[in-house]
């Protein structure tokens, strides 16, 4: 039997076996059942329909993680609409070009982001805007709960394929602008399932949502944490006060915390000494870079909590391996802990593999170097409207598979520890920053000859973006145009890739042909470091 995989489904499963249970506890503190989730979806998806939208049209969601979050993007998918969320961190620039690359037809915007929307609207093709404060947002926009309070709540579904683009999520290009990632029903029903199993997600959780919900949609977890009728606590940003505060209020049993943040947690209860759980054990997943042993076991020890670390990409769903591998340590044996900070073997249907420039495994020794590629169900479509760039990702040195532009080494178990990378790229906080995105704005600066861009190792964020700068000219005061070069980027780009260390040189390290050899300056700021990758 062949039935097509819908992440309609997902909601359809909630409402029908646990409509009377609590779905999600709202960032005001109002709660709603799968029932009073689904009719305020069914509403949304109606006042959608009456303003054009359907199948294969594009809706934006830019939120914090709110229950409009969750309403915007089922309201849309039951439409056959494409949810597009968007990074809540970017500029109006980035969000001009992305709502025109993608033809947005629709979009939500918070209250607190809608400001970022109003400026570039009359640039992009959207026509429907919608916020869930109509009243104390500037310029005309359509308020959400006025728009369920009007809609009857009809929805007449397309018929629609698991093949069909159902999201697009944005990632930062490491040359040009950002792509698209597309995703059909298929690939997010199917990392959700993965998910569901590696993340033992079950009805009787408790999700604490201090992952970005537009982060991949959530790593998947608005349709696994859904469909299996479990609970969903929306915040609306990352407090560590908060979030402990919560975990022990609602009995949360899973969240998902960066490196970084997990480092903010244990700040806090160092300081201030909170309770760490409520009724329920507690498990947390972390990806973005290898959190250091250190903090596992504050977290296991001292928490209590049980970590697992995932890794993946935005193009491979995202989640593609678990150090979670429990055959391979003892519970009660600190030997777990160098373990689960590898990223570790592929999830079930995933193949992982870590080859060399001929496209062969690197034999699991542990020290041999290659590039992380993978092949399975859950990997990306490809790029929107880029299929030179799609044919590139999936053809470099291993045919058909995704190429993570990730550098690994593998041990004999199979479990792969990143090393290094190939891409020209930053993960600060578990954000992507692109090195190159960042040279061009500093290059606009007039004090600027030359600029080379470097992730530079970070105890806060595992890795910082540093700027090896020429200046044109002896600068009268370096301090002072450190401190304007991070002004001048934070001017011109989202908040997370502002520059966070400066050294003026001379010159930069070139080859004969005059290419800037990076890779000097960065042996050179990790010449102290195990790895050339950072540790949250």
């Amino acid at each position: 039997m062949h039935k097509p995989l819908l992440v309609t489904d997902f909601l359809d499963r909630a409402r029908r076996h646990y409509g009377d249970d609590e779905a999600v506890v709202a960032t005001t503190g109002k709660r709603f059942t799968y029932d009073e989730l689904g009719e305020r979806v069914d509403r949304f998806s109606a006042a959608l329909a009456e303003r054009g939208i359907g199948k294969g049209d594009r809706v934006a969601v830019l939120d914090p993680n709110t229950h409009y979050h969750l309403e915007a993007a089922y309201g849309a998918m039951q439409l056959g609409a494409v949810h597009t969320p968007l990074n809540y961190r970017l500029t109006p620039d980035d969000f001009a070009y992305i709502l025109s690359d993608a033809e947005v037809d629709a979009i939500y915007a918070d209250r607190e982001y809608a400001g970022k929307i109003e400026p570039i609207r009359d640039e992009v093709p959207t026509e429907t805007f919608v916020t869930n404060g109509a009243d104390v947002v500037d310029g005309n926009w359509e308020d959400f709960d006025a728009l369920l309070d009007a809609a009857d709540g009809e929805v007449d579904r397309p018929e629609m394929d698991e093949d069909d683009v159902i999201t697009i999520n944005y990632t930062s290009g490491t040359t040009g602008d950002p792509k698209g990632v597309m995703r059909t029903h298929r690939t997010e029903t199917l990392h959700a399932y993965l998910v569901s199993v590696h993340q033992e997600i079950r009805d009787d959780d408790t999700y604490l949502w201090t992952l970005p919900m537009f982060h991949v949609n959530g790593w998947g977890h608005i349709y696994a944490i859904t469909g299996l009728g479990a609970t969903h606590v929306c915040t609306r940003g990352v407090d560590a006060e908060r979030i402990f505060d919560a975990v022990a209020a609602e009995d949360v049993s899973y969240l998902c915390c960066a490196p970084t943040v997990l480092n903010r947690l244990i700040d806090h209860y160092e300081a201030e000494d909170p309770a760490t759980t409520g009724e329920a054990d507690v498990r947390v997943a972390t990806a973005g870079s290898a959190p250091p042993e250190a903090t596992i076991r504050t977290v296991e020890e001292e928490f209590g909590w049980y970590l697992k670390h995932v890794y993946g990409a935005t193009e491979t769903g995202p989640l593609i391996t678990t150090s979670d591998a429990r055959r391979h340590f003892d519970d009660d044996s600190s030997d777990r802990f160098a373990v689960k900070k590898r990223q570790g073997i592929g999830y079930l249907g995933t193949e992982v593999r870590v080859v060399d420039e001929d496209g062969e495994d690197v034999p699991r020794d542990d020290e041999t170097i290659g590039e992380v590629v993978v092949r399975g169900n859950q990997v990306m479509e490809g790029y929107w409207n880029k299929p030179e760039v799609t044919e590139a990702a999936f053809s470099e040195r291993a045919e058909g598979y995704y190429h993570t532009g990730d550098l690994a080494t593998v041990d004999e178990d199979g479990a792969i520890a990143i090393q290094d990378r190939k891409k020209d790229i930053i993960v600060s906080g578990g954000e992507n920053i692109s090195s190159i995105e960042l040279e061009d704005a500093l290059f606009e600066h007039g004090a600027v000859s030359d600029v080379a861009v470097i992730p530079a190792p970070s105890d806060e964020w595992g890795e910082k973006p540093k700027a090896f700068v020429v200046p044109d000219g002896e600068p009268d005061d370096p301090g002072a145009l450190e401190d304007e070069l991070a002004s001048f980027t934070r001017e011109r780009l989202a908040s997370y890739k502002v520059v966070r260390a400066v050294e003026f040189v001379d010159d930069l390290p070139t080859t004969a042909t005059g290419k800037v050899q990076k890779y000097e300056l960065r042996a050179q700021e990790w010449d102290d470091e195990d790895r050339m990758v950072g540790e949250g």
